[in-house]
């Protein structure tokens, strides 16, 4: 009797706290979805704007890249002196004696003079009369560098790409 007095007592209030733990526990279970809902709202809507975002920042970068693209453009379109002054000087320098600067400044005949001088002197370096061709379109490129370097742009716009000063 008292082995089922036992059993009935506490049989009942283990049932009835298993029955309110489950109780609990849907509750719990209900607030943890309910949780995970509005974290996945939230989630959601971050990435809305994220994405937002993201598409406003490649529309201001694609206009920057375009605005750069076209003064980039408008820079190539305007060279004028100052850049061919540069560059036909510093190659009349490094390369007078092959007639590159001539060619450079539109100059096609004088720079295969040039040309033609250095591979005469080439082909006949095995007698004296070749070091002479070899060093003088050298020597002309080097002098011809020199000048270029030293005028001013306007100067040098005015008689090499305006005048169409061959030599000198």
């Amino acid at each position: 009797m008292i082995k089922h007095f036992f059993e009935l007592k506490f049989i009942p209030t283990f049932n009835q706290d298993l029955t309110n733990k489950k109780v609990n526990m849907s509750e719990e279970d209900k607030d943890f979805g309910d949780k995970a809902k509005d974290a996945f709202d939230d989630a959601k809507e971050s990435a809305k704007k994220a994405a937002g975002e993201a598409k406003e920042a490649a529309g201001e970068f694609k206009e920057g890249a375009k605005k750069t693209a076209d003064e980039f453009r408008d820079g190539l379109k305007n060279a004028g002196g100052d850049n061919k002054k540069i560059l036909a000087g510093i190659l009349g320098i490094l390369f007078g004696s092959l007639g590159v600067h001539k060619f450079i400044l539109g100059y096609n005949k004088e720079g295969i003079i040039l040309l033609a001088i250095t591979l005469l002197g080439y082909a006949t370096t095995c007698i004296v009369v070749g070091a002479f061709f070899f060093w003088i379109p050298g020597l002309i490129g080097l002098i011809e560098g020199i000048i270029y370097l030293t005028k001013s742009d306007e100067e040098f716009y005015n008689t090499y790409q305006v005048g169409k000063k061959p030599w000198f």
